[in-house]
C-alpha cells in the first residue's frame, strides 16, 4: 500500500509551538535562492543537504522571531521599506514606470507577485526590528561619534567622478548560449562585424559632440544594462572601473566627451558630468547609518544564543530524518549581515 508520504509531497519538515514548515514552503524557497543566483551568474554549493538544512533554519528562525513581531513593528518596517524603495529609485533616478518594469523582470525570475514580494520585503525588515526591542540594544548617539572619531578612515571619500558612457559591445550572447556557471557565455564578434560596431561608435561621437543630449543617446543606444535606462550615468573613484575607461574619465574636463575608449567588452564614448573632490563625510550624515551598524553588530553577536532559546522554549522539532542529521551553526539570517556605513557610495 502506497504510504501517506507517497500520496502526499506536502509533508511537515519541521514544527513546534508556533512553527510549522511544509516540504512545498522549504522547496520554493530553494528554487528561489537558485534562481537569484543563477541570474547573478553564482551557483549553490555542491552540499545540497547542507543548503536546505540552511533554508530551512532560516524559516524556523524567521518565523520565531515574527510570532514576536507587533502592529508597531510592522507599521515601522512598512515605513522603512517604503523609505528604501524611494531611496532606491532616486539614486537610480528612475521613474515609477522604469522602477517597475526592472521589479518585474526580477519577480519573474522568483516566481513572486508584486503582493507577495512587498508582504516578504516588509517581513524581512521587521526582523531587525524585533531583534533590537526583544535583546533591549540602544544605541546612543555618543557611541556613535565613539565609533566615527576611532575610524576615520572608514569615513573619507576618495575623489570621484560622475560621468555617462555608452558601449557598443563587441561580445556577442546567443539566446541558447551554453551556461557557465550560471552566466551565459559570450563570444568575441568577428573583425567585420567589429568594424560595423566602430562605425556605429564613431557616428554616435559625432553626434554627441553636435550637441544631441547624451543621456538620450545612451538609453537608445548603449549596450552596457547596467547604466543605459539612467542615461548611462555612474559616479565612481579610482579602482573600481576598468584601466583604460578610468583613465579616460579621471582626464577630461567637465562637459567634455571622450574619444572612442576600447576595453574588452567594446567601445565606449564617455561624458564627465562632474569631479567630485576628497573629502571627509559630516558626522551628521552618517549618525543614522553608524546607529544602525552598531545595532546589527550587536545583533550579530546575540542572536545565536537568542534564536537557540527560542526554539528550545518552542520545542522545535526537525522531521525531516535526511534533514535532521546535518549539523549547521546557528543562522544570522534573521539578524542580516552587519554592513560598514561610511564608505564612498
Amino acid at each position: 500500500a502506497a504510504t501517506a508520504d507517497g500520496l502526499f509531497t506536502n509533508t511537515i519538515v519541521a514544527k513546534g509551538k508556533g512553527v510549522s514548515v511544509s516540504r512545498s514552503e522549504l522547496d520554493e524557497q530553494l528554487i528561489r535562492i537558485k534562481s537569484l543566483m543563477a541570474a547573478q551568474g553564482r551557483a549553490l554549493p555542491e552540499d545540497a543537504p547542507a543548503v536546505e538544512r540552511q533554508v530551512l533554519d532560516d524559516l524556523i528562525s524567521r518565523q520565531l522571531l515574527l510570532s514576536k513581531s507587533t502592529e508597531a513593528d510592522k507599521s515601522k518596517a512598512k515605513v522603512q521599506f517604503e523609505a528604501s524603495l524611494q531611496k532606491f529609485k532616486t539614486a537610480g533616478k528612475l521613474t515609477d514606470e522604469e522602477f517597475n518594469q526592472r521589479l518585474s523582470q526580477q519577480l519573474r525570475i522568483q516566481d513572486l507577485t508584486r503582493q507577495q514580494w512587498e508582504q516578504q520585503s516588509i517581513e524581512r525588515a521587521m526582523l531587525p526590528i524585533v531583534l533590537q526591542r526583544e535583546l533591549k540594544i540602544d544605541i546612543t548617539t555618543d557611541e556613535a561619534r565613539k565609533f566615527y572619531d576611532e575610524n576615520p578612515a572608514k569615513f573619507e571619500q576618495p575623489e570621484m567622478v560622475r560621468a555617462a558612457h555608452i558601449l557598443i559591445s563587441t561580445r556577442s550572447t546567443g539566446p541558447d548560449a551554453a551556461l557557465s556557471g550560471g552566466r551565459p557565455k559570450t563570444t568575441e564578434l568577428s573583425d567585420d562585424q567589429k568594424a560595423a560596431k566602430k562605425k556605429l561608435a564613431e557616428d554616435l561621437l559625432k553626434r554627441a559632440r553636435a550637441g544631441e543630449d547624451f543621456a538620450k543617446l545612451a538609453k537608445e543606444y548603449s549596450e552596457d544594462p547596467g547604466s543605459k535606462e539612467n542615461g548611462g550615468e555612474y559616479t565612481f573613484p579610482r579602482g573600481q572601473m576598468m584601466p583604460e575607461f578610468e583613465a579616460a574619465a579621471f582626464s577630461l574636463n567637465t562637459n567634455q566627451i571622450s574619444d572612442i575608449v576600447a576595453t574588452t567588452y567594446g567601445y565606449h564614448i564617455i561624458k564627465l558630468y562632474e569631479k567630485i573632490p576628497a573629502k571627509k563625510i559630516d558626522f551628521d550624515k552618517e549618525a543614522s547609518d553608524i546607529k544602525d551598524y552598531l545595532a546589527q553588530r550587536e545583533i550579530q553577536k546575540q542572536f545565536p544564543t537568542y534564536v537557540q532559546g527560542l526554539r528550545k522554549d518552542a520545542g522545535v522539532q526537525i522531521l525531516d530524518e535526511r534533514l535532521k542529521s546535518v549539523e549547521l551553526p546557528a543562522s544570522s539570517e534573521a539578524g542580516g549581515a552587519a554592513k560598514a556605513p561610511g564608505t564612498a557610495p
